[in-house]
């Protein structure tokens, strides 16, 4: 058992001073207004819960900084930039894949992430063989996340095609079928092997309607039921083109039609979005993972956000590609977006984005009793710095708008200090993404 305290402290009802927390077995025990006692660990700036990454590929990490331009030397586009991404995806083995992920996972928790939705689809080895192990990969990924301290859901993604024609799905290319189980029943029986545990879950997701023909996504639905369930969601206008191609149905319209839409699912992106498909995504509560950063970075546009959730959908955050892990930055760009779209500020409230970051988006995730400091919560504390070139002199109320990763000091993992002092458990971050990273381009 533990006291923290704490000048300032995000509590359900909003920001409040002198806050002292209780923490005991990896949860809260009791949460008190009060001035620090003398045996209290004292926490500087303002505590927050724990962020949760909605949506991650962590091999992408290895991406950052390279795709800027076409390996030609003309100027990167989302097509390129997919190329260079298949060309990664081939070198990896369960080995230095984990290295890279621990070495992103671990960047995360600096960040202020205490959970990631980590949307996996690197299955099996070059060519399609199984390893020996169906799951060598995403156990590469557990183990990884275990090591960098923060909690795992696995979104365990079917995929199953190499795009959509107006005569239907395509077959796979050469670098897509270590993606694939072939079909939706193979896939759903290797994850019935994957078993839960207490920092990691089990999760579903649809790549896209491009990637699943609509006749499997049933399976999928039934197979994830009772488990979060994400999907990629009209990021480019060719993803719609195609599925009215095929289907005569948005991609939105074709995930109603098999049920998939639900409290428990979560899209990623909804850039694309006509005004029936948002009023589809309300009405099902289904919650939209935005990922700001990247979608500026692969000029994918700006989606409709505060339209979502005037609808009912519950908005959330990711950090996808990982051209930035600044949950802080993804949050701020959601509401910096929205102005520059609708040219009105204050569409998202600094409370709105902390929801987003914090409990809607760790219910997304799929750990509902993280996200709120409460007592019974999981005891996830991030403390930001509130004294720092970037923050200081800031209402603590809306430090939200102005921190960013590099002002996280201390975060804690369900009562564990992983992050003390800005200083990762594990040591150097920076060297061991350039290891990972290195090794990671070096194989062949």
């Amino acid at each position: 058992m533990s006291w923290y305290s704490a000048n300032h402290a995000y509590l359900p009802g909003g920001v409040a001073a002198d806050v002292r927390i209780e923490v005991a077995n990896g949860r809260i025990a009791a949460v008190e207004r009060g001035a620090a006692q003398p045996d209290d660990v004292r926490l500087p700036g303002l505590v927050m819960p724990g962020f949760a990454n909605t949506h991650s590929h962590a091999f992408h990490r290895a991406l950052r900084g390279r795709t800027h331009e076409s390996p030609e030397g003309a100027p990167g586009t989302f097509w390129t930039w997919r190329g260079q991404m298949y060309d990664l995806a081939s070198r990896l083995d369960p080995d230095n894949y984990f290295a890279l992920a621990r070495a992103t996972y671990a960047e995360m928790a600096l960040a202020g992430v205490t959970s990631v939705g980590e949307f996996h689809y690197l299955h099996h080895a070059p060519g399609g063989r199984p390893y020996a192990d169906p799951n060598a990969m995403g156990s590469a990924l557990a183990a990884a996340a275990a090591e960098a301290g923060i909690r795992l859901t696995l979104l365990d993604t079917c995929y199953l095609a190499g795009g959509l024609s107006a005569a239907g799905p395509l077959p796979l290319e050469p670098l897509q079928l270590r993606f694939t189980d072939g079909t939706a029943t193979a896939w759903a029986d290797r994850v019935k092997l994957l078993r839960d545990g207490e920092s990691f879950r089990v999760g579903a997701a649809v790549h896209s309607v491009r990637a699943v023909p609509r006749e499997q996504l049933p399976t999928v639905v039934a197979a994830a039921r009772d488990r979060p369930l994400h999907s990629h969601l009209s990021e480019q206008p060719s993803e719609n083109e195609q599925s009215l191609a095929a289907y005569g149905r948005t991609p939105t319209q074709v995930l109603d039609e098999c049920g998939a839409l639900a409290p428990a699912t979560t899209v990623v992106h909804a850039t694309h979005l006509t005004h029936d498909d948002m009023a589809r995504l309300g009405a099902t509560h289904t919650a939209v993972s935005m990922c700001p950063t990247t979608e500026r970075d692969l000029a994918d546009g700006i989606g409709p956000a505060r339209a979502l959730r005037d609808a009912g959908c519950p908005v959330v955050l990711g950090s996808d590609q990982h051209v930035l892990i600044d949950m802080l930055e993804e949050a701020r760009t959601l509401e910096m977006d929205e102005r520059l779209a609708s040219e009105q500020r204050g569409r998202f409230s600094p409370a709105d984005l902390v929801s987003a970051l914090t409990f809607d988006g760790q219910q997304s995730i799929g750990w509902p009793d993280a996200g709120e400091l409460a007592p019974g919560r999981r005891a996830d504390l991030v403390a930001l710095r509130l004294d720092s070139p970037r923050t200081a002199g800031v209402d603590p109320a809306q430090a939200v708008l102005a921190a960013s990763a590099a002002d996280v000091d201390t975060v804690l993992v369900d009562g564990r200090v992983v992050v003390s002092g800005g200083h990762h458990l594990l040591g150097d971050v920076g060297q061991l993404l350039r290891a990972s990273i290195g090794a990671a381009w070096s194989e062949r």
